[in-house]
């Protein structure tokens, strides 16, 4: 595996900014968009269990839609793409199969061979206690997705911006969630910085190592 330096992943992650104006004329390429496409498919989750989909906008009819429930942030409509994150309501027996069944399938095993690892996940997300806030668990599960993709993205040289100013209830409207078992949690565009973007240049604000580093 060729590896980045740490001189070029840390230069990746100075020149990223949560972009404030796109450039509407620039697309992200196709083949460094499925790149983008596969971090997100790559991102771990607890469990493995991927308790996400990530609903990828390009539609301008769409995203105007959106721009509604994004505080009217233009953002949304000026990207190239923009990503939608979204989380099961309630995890449940059938996803669960259906990861164990994966499982076994992609790396060559006997079902039954993974039935306790079945009836462990079953016992804490589906019939324990954490399925009472299952809710929160897949959305701390979405946020790493979000950051995966943030990190992956200034390492291609492609602008994101995070978003939570969004409303989330109208998103699963105009998206066709709603009912679906399946929710908004947050949202990020991504494309290529305007060169007026006054914020591109502004120095990252951070506290001290001593402030945020412990080592014991």
């Amino acid at each position: 595996m060729q590896k980045l330096s740490s001189a070029q992943l840390l230069e990746s992650l100075e020149w990223r900014y949560a972009t404030k104006k796109f450039d509407p004329s620039k697309k992200i390429d196709v083949s460094t968009w499925n790149t983008l496409e596969k971090v997100l498919m790559l991102t771990p989750s607890s469990y493995g269990l991927q308790p996400w989909k990530f609903i990828i906008v390009e539609s301008k009819e769409l995203k105007e839609k959106l721009q509604t429930a994004s505080w009217n942030q233009a953002q949304v409509t000026d990207c190239s793409h923009h990503v939608v994150f979204v989380i099961k309501e309630k995890m449940d027996e059938e996803h669960i199969t259906k990861f164990i069944e994966q499982t076994a399938k992609i790396r060559g095993q006997d079902v039954s061979t993974l039935e306790g690892y079945k009836k462990m996940m079953i016992g804490d997300l589906v019939k324990g206690p954490r399925s009472e806030v299952i809710s929160e668990w897949a959305a701390r599960q979405a946020y790493i997705a979000l950051g995966n993709f943030m990190t992956a993205a200034a390492t291609l040289g492609v602008d994101t911006c995070p978003f939570e100013g969004i409303e989330p209830q109208k998103y699963d409207d105009i998206l066709g969630l709603t009912g679906t078992g399946w929710k908004t949690v947050c949202a990020c565009p991504a494309g290529y910085r305007a060169v007026d973007d006054k914020y591109a240049e502004a120095l990252k604000v951070r506290f001290d190592a001593k402030d945020l580093i412990i080592h014991k």
